[in-house]
């Protein structure tokens, strides 16, 4: 009786133009996967397995590699139609020794939490050392001019805004001074770049990320700093503004290197040539885990696509969980799958992204097909039981993004609680004990629920 109101909805909001409707076998099955998952989810194993045995993985290391080599070795043992490495070249940076940036003071030496940007270059073997000039956005930076930026470091200091419940709006509002930041520097002369730590967290843990530089822009030194350090950087710099402060980086970019996308998939008995596709990306950065970024993302992918076998689901299209790499600092992986879909004339009808951290699940974001966007959120009701409530317009992911407004497939993103993301996202405390177990495979049963009843009804 518990399905029978979430179904008289659905009934009665169903588009007449559908050939078929869902109905309270659907509601058994969602709670197949949903029992299946939390009774005999494999998806923590195999996240315990990756980060204690593998670790950090960013791409062109040796590290990644192990991962791929990794995931195709679990995939191989899901009994899967289909698992295969897809060919792809990735930047390969490296960090270099840890990094340093203090300034000494009346004989007295303090340092600083930072940890370098992607893309960084690095500095002389003594470093650099010069004031700070902080800045609060890139529109303060570049009304300075070069004449004040001009053989400085700037430091972009700006704080996450505290007022946004959604946290990815508050990254979304403040990410520009990281990825932006230290490239408008150079080109006004700066000699160096830091930037406070993307999140709301307010300890010592520098939060590292990617950086861009334009062509003909050459590359500046540049670092996070955690946020409590920021803080005391600020303060600092007012009291003492001619003070020099001393950076020291090894960071190297070397040549390009062969890595690979992993993919399992099970083949579609009555539409083989068309796609459903999750994904999540496989490298991380070189700091804790990488366990909610984006290590959750890869398992419950494969763990969705093992529940529907379990659960005995003979999808009628090609189902496909699709572990990217180079995510991070690049997106060579998803544009190179894009790539080989259009040139092999696959037809993608939905692609769901999982990279938003492994915490309890809350909805899915939808985009870039309205017509099936007004068909999915009729199933809302369906998902009721299992707190899926944020069903919204909203972006997908990066590593799907290429779809974007190039194909009809419809984008979708899960939507954990994301309170406590930023507190871990590209920090050294990015670590497996920072995962709830629960929280993991009801994301795994939450895609592994949407991809079955898209496979029934999404045509």
């Amino acid at each position: 009786m518990k399905y029978i109101k979430f179904i008289i909805i659905l009934l009665f909001q169903w588009p007449l133009h559908t050939n078929a409707q869902p109905g309270e076998s659907d509601a058994k099955m969602i709670r197949k996967i949903y029992d299946e998952s939390l009774i005999n989810g494999q998806s923590y194993h195999w996240l315990h397995d990756l980060c204690y045995n593998i670790g950090h993985r960013l791409s062109g290391s040796e590290q990644a590699q192990k991962a791929v080599l990794w995931a195709k070795s679990v995939m191989d043992s899901l009994g899967f139609d289909k698992v295969y490495l897809q060919e792809v070249m990735v930047p390969h940076w490296v960090r270099g020794p840890k990094e340093q940036m203090y300034y000494t003071l009346n004989g007295k030496t303090e340092n600083f939490n930072v940890i370098a940007l992607g893309n960084s270059a690095g500095t002389p073997p003594l470093g650099i050392a010069a004031p700070i000039i902080e800045v609060k956005s890139l529109e303060d930076l570049n009304k300075l001019g070069r004449e004040k930026v001009q053989g400085k470091i700037v430091f972009c200091s700006r704080p996450f805004d505290p007022t946004p419940i959604e946290t990815f709006n508050s990254y979304g509002g403040c990410v520009d001074q990281r990825s932006q930041g230290p490239n408008e520097a150079a080109k006004l002369g700066a000699l160096g770049c830091i930037v406070r730590s993307m999140t709301h967290a307010h300890d010592d843990f520098p939060h590292t990320g990617n950086t861009r530089f334009e062509e003909g822009v050459t590359p500046i030194p540049a670092i996070a700093i955690s946020t409590k350090d920021a803080d005391k950087l600020s303060n600092l710099i007012k009291k003492y503004d001619k003070l020099k402060f001393t950076i020291k980086l090894g960071c190297k970019t070397l040549p390009d290197v062969l890595s690979y996308n992993v993919i399992g998939e099970i083949t579609g008995s009555e539409f083989p040539d068309d796609y459903i596709i999750t994904g999540g990306h496989l490298d991380s950065w070189d700091v804790g885990h990488g366990a909610h970024d984006d290590g959750a993302g890869c398992v419950q992918s494969m763990d969705a696509l093992r529940l529907l076998k379990r659960c005995g689901i003979k999808p009628r299209h090609s189902i496909r969980a699709v572990l990217f790499m180079n995510e991070e600092n690049g997106l060579k992986g998803a544009l190179k799958y894009f790539e080989e879909a259009i040139s092999k004339n696959e037809n993608h009808i939905l692609a769901i992204e999982t990279d938003a951290g492994g915490f309890s699940p809350r909805g899915f974001g939808f985009e870039n097909n309205k017509e099936k966007w007004t068909l999915v959120k009729q199933w809302a009701p369906l998902f009721e039981p299992y707190q899926l409530h944020r069903w919204g317009e909203d972006g997908s992911g990066a590593d799907i993004s290429p779809f974007r407004d190039k194909t009809k497939c419809l984008l979708a993103g899960l939507r954990p609680d994301s309170q406590r993301y930023f507190d871990y996202h590209h920090a050294d405390s990015d670590t497996f004990d920072k995962v709830n177990r629960r929280e993991l495979e009801l994301g795994s049963a939450a895609i592994a629920a949407l991809m079955y009843m898209y496979d029934r009804y999404g045509r």
